[in-house]
């Protein structure tokens, strides 16, 4: 009988044992899931910020996903590229040699570093306080500086104008045009552009009457990526950005019937058809003519656009458009007349 007790409590406190481990087992793996996902989690808020320019942002979370995976090389590479975003030259190439691996983009951002530094020293440039510049081709000194103080004005007015600040600096790129370095090739109509950078040819700043709109224009699609991660429609950040450059306050309506709403969502890079291009840029105007006529079109209506614009993100164009002006795209595009 002793014996059978004996035994009895052994294989009590076997499956009391068993029991433990599962549960131990059973919240580890719990632990690791729910870790897991905030490690993806987190890659995709990073990946965000890094879509948007947002470098302080991509920064401290590369950093903290270090903590996590310190020797994973992508996003080693990742933090070498934001050091440079920020115009820490200097640090960029110090991280870079800290580095247990060799790889082509570490050696183009520590050439690139070291070229960007001699440039400014060359010209005689300090570095400014919105702005990190960059070179492709051969800028004068009087061609920099005259874009800078250009942009610095069209800055504050932007700022004031949206009431907002942007965290980041943001980037000027002069160029020539055979050494564009942008993303993919551009219909003949397209002059400078913003492609996460303001790209601006080098000759346009002979032209005073040209580059100072275009330079407020591609300034206004900065502050816009600025203001909001969302996907912004291409009235929205069009429509904003030719009213703030003022260049096409006398255009005549366009013939023919009105666009789509889905046709001016869309980018209209990829449109080649120049007379088709200028409908949609006169009803992306006045579409956004429209909304801040609503508010009496003084700092108040931008200031309630750019609310409108930071809302995309969570609830879209229509939902967006409906809280803050009670329409939807629809709705607005058919009040142009």
């Amino acid at each position: 009988m002793a014996q059978k007790k004996s035994n009895w409590k052994r294989r009590v406190v076997g499956l009391l044992l068993m029991y433990v481990l599962m549960f131990v087992g059973y919240q580890y793996y719990e632990k690791k899931v729910v870790e897991r996902e905030q490690f993806e989690m987190m890659i995709h808020v990073t990946n965000e910020c890094i879509r948007v320019g947002d470098w302080k942002c991509a920064e401290k979370n590369v950093r903290e996903l270090l903590k996590s995976e310190p020797d994973d090389t992508n996003l080693q590479m990742h933090m070498a590229g934001i050091l440079f975003e920020q115009e820490r030259y200097q640090e960029c190439i110090s991280y870079i040699e800290s580095l247990n691996f060799k790889h082509k983009d570490l050696d183009y951002l520590v050439e690139k570093s070291n070229a960007l530094e001699q440039e400014l020293k060359n010209l005689g440039v300090e570095k400014s306080m919105h702005f990190r510049l960059e070179f492709d081709g051969g800028p004068s000194k009087k061609d920099v500086m005259e874009a800078l103080a250009v942009l610095e004005v069209a800055y504050d007015s932007i700022s004031n104008l949206f009431d907002f600040l942007p965290e980041n600096k943001m980037s000027l790129v002069l160029y020539e045009d055979k050494e564009y370095q942008g993303t993919g090739p551009r219909p003949d109509w397209v002059g400078a552009v913003f492609d996460g950078k303001l790209r601006v040819p080098v000759n346009m700043m002979a032209y005073r009457e040209v580059y100072r709109p275009v330079l407020f224009h591609e300034l206004t699609h900065a502050f816009v990526r600025a203001m909001t991660r969302a996907k912004v429609p291409c009235w929205m950040n069009e429509g904003i950005a030719q009213v703030i450059d003022g260049s096409h306050n006398n255009e005549e309506h366009p013939a023919g019937a009105k666009p789509s709403i889905e046709s001016l969502r869309k980018s209209f890079v990829k449109e080649t058809d120049a007379a088709t291009v200028k409908k949609l840029y006169w009803f992306s105007k006045r579409m956004v003519e429209e909304l801040l006529w609503r508010d009496g079109g003084g700092p108040e209506a931008f200031r309630k656009f750019a609310k409108c614009l930071q809302d995309l993100r969570e609830l879209g164009m229509d939902g967006s458009l409906k809280k803050h002006y009670g329409m939807t795209a629809q709705d607005l595009l058919e009040s142009v007349k």
